[in-house]
């Protein structure tokens, strides 16, 4: 009964493989160049890379706009004591 299973998974194990390599050789004409493929790129570098950059630029921003907006807050209270 073991020795049943074994066959069976092995048999399995195969039948995927074979089908994995038809399916890497299959979706091989899907890697050439072509005229659009610069704006693929373009778009997956603006996500994935200059999204963050322009994140940061932003969040850097607001920063610096809220500790202006503290400095003179502070300037205010010190005008308004003397």
């Amino acid at each position: 009964m073991n020795r049943k299973w074994v066959r069976v998974t092995l048999m399995m194990l195969g039948i995927a493989g074979v089908s994995s390599a038809q399916a890497a050789v299959d979706s091989y004409r899907y890697a050439h160049v072509t005229i659009s493929t610069p704006w693929y790129i373009f778009l997956f570098l603006l996500m994935g890379v200059f999204a963050p950059f322009i994140l940061m630029a932003i969040l850097a921003w607001r920063v610096a706009m809220r500790k202006t907006k503290q400095d003179s807050d502070e300037d205010n209270k010190t005008h308004l004591e003397k």
